[in-house]
Order: structure tokens, then sequence, then C-alpha cells
């Protein structure tokens, strides 16, 4: 027994209790060597270790080296010891026993939900939109400005070792046999030329020396014969190497002389002038000149010949214009229009005269081009792509009428150029709006490439794509800053911005664009206006165009399909809405005679003919089902002008026809016009493709009206 110190019994009791009906066997009963064997290890040990556990071993006496146990101990070993006696019998032996496995209850010790989940299972569908949008916002976080990186704590993963198995490096020894002559002349070669630098400082005649050695010069002739030719032939050697790198050298600086750079760009300009005289001449309406033809001495077979070749000529370039011809197409009704009889028709038709195109521009979509406002000469065009999947670098490049083959200068941007336009007060600056909504402006005067300005440390700068640019000549504004020149862009984010330089690009809002809620909504109940409010209250500018007289007035066209005309005297409301395009509208454009009426396209597939004192549409213009990316009056007359689809470009004279345009021009397969540009001082149109060409035509027999009423 086991007593703790307050005298209380902790003794531990036993977790085995005997069966009370066994029989007690007599006190005192001596295990016999036969008890004990017939009983097994593991029972009699069992039974042995739990006695001990239960701390009974007080109740165990040794006496005559045998072991005393108690009743009730004694009664268990010989119950088990009865148990393992009972033999089987044969009858049992043979007997067929059927034993059933059957599975337990399972315990779940770690359960980890699979990261994979079958295509075929219930939930891959929402499982598959929930990667989707995970793919996206990873794809939209990479130069967003929307997206803070902040600091957090992370289970670095163990570190792994990776063994990396290579070919054998194998080494090789090489060597060359060198005669004792080739030692002798590669020595004498360097005191050689020592010698010949100082020969050419002093000059000795020792006369003596010569007399003395006469006899012995006769005997050594020919070895010492031997040795001049050999020593020529070496300073021969290192003196036409020497002459060599001198012209090397001298060659590389010439190569990288300005001086010669500047030479290469003339000779370049004369080239470019050479071959491309004719279509310049056709470009600036000059006449054609026509090269000489060298004459021959060969008789009158060469007579022959040059009288033959002005007819085969004549028939090639008809040839040629008819399949040009082909992709030229003229309205029935605009035929019936043009004259009074057929033997006066002669029907207008646009001809290709080159290309702006290289290797940098391949494959960019063309998306804004601008003149100049100083020299006619010289064209920017921007290149970036208008849908968000396919966006990339941007390039603006600047081309010249002198060289249609290459850039004047080239600047790259890192988002996808939407618009650009050059100022007027100072034609050195272009300025350049973004995918990203960055407005930066860059001085062509420059070769550097860097930008000269740019919004992308403003905290005004827009979150949207800037659609559209320009610098406005303002005479009116409440104060001294608002005269002048400044830039306005509109973007996304429905801000129509005006930038100012000071110590950087700063910026205003002229307008907010609120979205307006339609006729049909204002009637219904509260419902439907308490629903409106959840939807973001600016909508998306999509452009603008300021009025050509008083440039205190300007029109926004929006997403929503609403034009409406602003002023820059206030901004909390617009001075009128015009409703009538059914989507975005891409482009507003004021007639330049006429200035009470603007022209505008939209993505419905329409145009539509506007006056400003009139919210109704005057005519409305849709020739065929497609998009309508731009549009532009004609600076020569009041009734033209063109507009740009996806796969052609039409060219209207609402003096001829109001249902048909008057030239319409397929674009090359798989190809798309995206915008459009006059010529400013020839007839000639500029067009911009999805493949990086801007191609420029001439309109032929397309007589302007004098009139400038509508």
């Amino acid at each position: 027994q086991v007593f703790d110190d307050q005298g209380k019994d902790v003794t531990p009791r036993p977790l085995f209790q005997p069966d009370p009906s066994s029989v007690a066997p007599k006190q005192g009963k001596i295990l016999v060597a036969s008890d004990y064997s017939a009983v097994t290890g593991s029972g009699f040990l069992s039974s042995f270790s739990m006695q001990q556990t239960s701390g009974v071993t007080t109740s165990l006496a040794e006496q005559g080296g045998s072991c005393l146990l108690t009743s009730w101990n004694l009664s268990d070993v010989q119950v088990r010891r009865e148990e393992v006696k009972e033999q089987l019998t044969s009858e049992e032996l043979d007997r067929r026993v059927d034993i059933y496995l059957t599975e337990t209850e399972t315990f779940w010790i770690f359960d980890m939900p699979s990261a994979v989940m079958s295509v075929e299972a219930e939930d891959a569908g929402r499982v598959l939109e929930r990667n989707k949008i995970y793919v996206d916002v990873c794809k939209n976080r990479v130069g967003n400005e929307r997206f803070v990186e902040r600091m957090m704590q992370t289970l670095n993963g163990a570190p792994k070792t990776k063994e990396v198995q290579c070919d054998k490096i194998i080494t090789e020894d090489k060597g060359i046999t060198v005669t004792s002559w080739d030692l002798y002349d590669s020595f004498n070669e360097l005191e050689e030329e020592a010698a010949s630098e100082a020969e050419g400082r002093r000059v000795t005649v020792v006369s003596s020396n010569i007399s003395l050695v006469s006899g012995q010069r006769d005997e050594h002739t020919s070895s010492i014969c031997d040795r001049d030719s050999t020593t020529s032939s070496v300073l021969e050697t290192a003196l036409l190497a020497k002459i060599h790198e001198e012209q090397e050298d001298h060659s590389e600086a010439i190569l990288k002389s300005e001086k010669f750079h500047q030479d290469l760009f003339f000779m370049e300009r004369i080239l470019m002038e050479n071959v491309f005289q004719p279509k310049l001449a056709v470009y600036r309406q000059l006449p054609v000149l026509i090269e000489p033809v060298a004459t021959s001495n060969t008789g009158d077979r060469a007579t022959a010949r040059e009288e033959a070749d002005p007819e085969k000529e004549e028939h090639e370039h008809e040839e040629q214009e008819e399949e040009e011809q082909k992709d030229v197409f003229i309205a029935p009704s605009v035929l019936s229009n043009l004259s009074k009889g057929p033997e006066e028709l002669v029907p207008p038709s646009l001809e290709l005269l080159w290309s702006y195109t290289c290797d940098l521009t391949n494959g960019r979509s063309v998306s804004s081009m601008a003149w100049n406002k100083l020299n006619p000469d010289l064209l920017a065009v921007g290149y970036g792509e208008f849908d968000f999947k396919e966006q990339k670098n941007g390039l603006v490049c600047c081309w010249s009428l002198k060289n249609p083959m290459w850039p004047e200068r080239v600047f790259h941007c890192e988002h996808g150029v939407t618009a650009l336009d050059f100022s007027a007060v100072s034609p050195n600056l272009l300025a350049v709006g973004m995918y990203s909504g960055i407005v930066a402006i860059y001085n062509v005067q420059s070769r550097n490439n860097a930008a000269l300005l740019d919004s992308s440390e403003s905290s005004d700068k827009h979150i949207g794509p800037v659609w559209q640019l320009k610098w406005v000549e303002q005479d009116r504004g409440t104060t001294g800053d608002d005269k002048g020149e400044i830039l306005i862009s509109i973007s996304a984010d429905g801000r129509i911005t005006k930038w100012f330089i000071r110590k950087g690009l700063g910026c205003s809002d002229l307008m907010k664009i609120k979205r307006t809620v339609s006729e049909k909504k204002k009637t219904t109940g509260e419902k439907e206006r308490k629903s409106e409010a959840l939807i973001s209250r600016q909508a998306p500018g999509m452009c603008f165009d300021f009025h050509p007289k008083d440039t205190n007035f300007y029109l926004a066209g929006t997403e929503e399909g609403l034009i409406h005309k602003c002023s820059c005297s206030y901004n909390e409301q617009f001075v009128e809405t015009y409703r009538g395009h059914k989507g975005p509208v891409y482009k507003i454009a004021w007639n330049p005679f006429s200035t009470d009426m603007f022209l505008s396209c939209s993505a419905d597939w329409s145009i539509i003919l506007w006056h400003q004192e009139s919210q109704k549409p005057i005519l409305t213009f849709a020739s065929t089902a497609a998009v309508v990316h731009d549009i532009v009056w004609s600076p020569k007359s009041v009734f033209i002008f063109v507009a740009v689809n996806e796969s052609r470009v039409e060219i209207w004279d609402l003096s001829i026809s109001t249902l048909d345009p008057l030239v319409i021009r397929f674009a090359a397969p798989k190809v798309k016009f995206t915008t459009v540009l006059f010529a400013k001082t020839t007839d000639c149109l500029l067009l911009g493709d999805s493949k990086g060409q801007v191609s420029v035509f001439e309109l032929q027999n397309l007589g302007a009206s004098h009139s400038n009423k509508v």
C-alpha cells in the first residue's frame, strides 16, 4: 500500500477484475513446473505485468526458490492454462470456416482539398470562369497605376538543389613548327624598323671601313645578297601593313564624321527626288518631267525600236489604269447626275501615288495623323491599337515628302498612341495621347527620342485612353492664362481637360461629362431612378471639335451616342444635347465653310448631318453595314466629305447625291481602313490602315463647287 503525506491510501487499483464465479484454489499452493510450463509466455507475462502495473507486487513472497501467488491471481493463471490446453477435434479441423473481411470506419487524420478538378465536374464551368477572371486581373496589373504594391509577410519555399549534367568539355592541343630563319627574320624586323628611323635622322660616311672589309665582302657576296633580299621583302610587307592600318583608321574617321552624314543625307534626298519625281509632281500639281531617250548608233533597228516603245508603254499604262479602277466603284445614280450626255462623262477616281511604310510600322495600326502647321510637307503618324486585348508599345513617325521610304523622326512610346497634333504657335511641339491616359509632348527639332514633357507624374492625369487631343487658339477666357493656344484632350474617364506648361505639364478640367438620363426613363417611377444612380456618373468621352469661328464653344461626342454642345465659360451643364446615334460617336467635324453645320459618325453604321440650332438630324447617311471610324470635310468644297468604314472609303458630294457616295474604294483583303486626312494644298487624300500603311491618293476629276451654302 502507498500512503501520501496526509495518510490517505493512494495505492493504484488493478485494471483487471477476476470473474467472481470462478473457483478459488487453496491458498498456499505452490506453482509446480508443469503448471508453469503449461501457461503461454504471452499470457503469463501479460497477467504478471498487469499485476505489476497495478502495484500488487507486495503479495508475492519468495519461498524455496518458488513464487507464491495470491488466490485470485492463481485462478487467472489456471483459466488461461485451461483455455490453451483445449484441443480441436479432427471434425472441427476439417470443417470449412467462412471468414468475412469488413471495412472499419475511416478516421481522417489529414484532409487537404485538391487544386485540380475534372473538366466534366459539375463546378468545372464556375472554376474556369474564376480562373479566366484571375488571368485578366494579372494582365491588367502590369503597368496599371490603379494597382498598389505593398509589403506583406510570406512563407518562402524550402530551398531545393538541382544537378545538371552537361557534355564533356573537350580540350585540344595545337602546335606549329617554326624554322630558325623564321625566328631570325621576325627578330630582325623590329631592329630594322628602329634602325630605319635612326637613319632618317643621321647620315654617316665611313670610307675606311669599306676599304678594310672589301676583301672579306667578296668572299661572302652570296650570303649577303640573300640576306638583303629577305630584309627588303620584310620591310616592304611591314610598310604595306602600316599603310593599310592608316587607311583603315582614316576611313573609319570619315564614316563617323558629321560632314559625311550630312552629305549622305542630301544624297539620299536627291535620289528620292529622282525616284519619286513623277508622283511628287502629280501631288504638287506640277508638270511631270520626261527623261530624254538616249540615242544609239545601231542603225535602223534602234530607230524602229524607239518608235515602237511609246506605243507599248502607252498600252501598259492603260492596263495599269484598268487594274486600279477595279477597286473603285461609282454608283449608277451618281453617274446619271454627273453630266447630261455619256460623251461628256468623266467619272472621278482615286489613283494611288505612294505609301508611307517601313519595317518599323509593319503590322501596326494607324490610329491618327496630323500635318505640321508650318511645314506642309511634314506628316506625323501615330501607331496604336484600339482594342484592349491587342495593346503593345506605341510608335510616332514624322514623315516627309522628300523621303517617302523612311521617317525623319521616330519616337518610341511605352503605350499605344491614340491621338496626336502639332502646335500652331510652336510648330516643333508635337502632343501625343496614349492608351494609358498619358499625354506627352515631343520636340521634333531635337534628335532625342525622349519626351520633352509628360503627364505621368501629374496628380490629375487621365486614367483612361486619350481618344483625341488638339491645340486650340482661344481668344476669350476668364483669366489671362486661358488666352492664347491651349492643349485640349478628351478621355474615356469622362473628362475634357486643358493642359498648360509651367514647371511641368499641369491640367485643369474644362468639363466632366455627366451621364444623361434618356427621355423615356424620365417618365418612369422612382425605382428606375435609383438603379440609374448606381451606374458611374461620368460618361466616357470619345471625340470633340471646337467651332471654327467661336472657339468658346465646342462639341463633345460620348460613348452613349450623345453629342453635347459645351461652353468654355462654365462647366456645370451642357448648352445643347443632340440625340440621334445608337452607338459610340467616333468623330465630329464642323463644316469649314458653313459653320452652322457639322457631321458625326458612329459605331451604329451611320453618318448624320446636323445644324447647331436643331436637335434633330437633318440627313442620315448609311450606305453599308459597317462601323464608320473617321470622317473629314474637304478643305475646298462645302459639299464634299470623306468617310472611312472598315473595308472601304467613301467620297460623298452632297451637291450630286445624298443617297449614295460619289466614289467608293475597297481595301485590300484582311486590311481595314482606320483614319483619313486631306492634304493641305493639293487634291490628295491620305488613308491609314490596320497594317501600318499610310496611302496617298490623288483625287482625279473631282470638281469642287465654289458655292458656300448648303
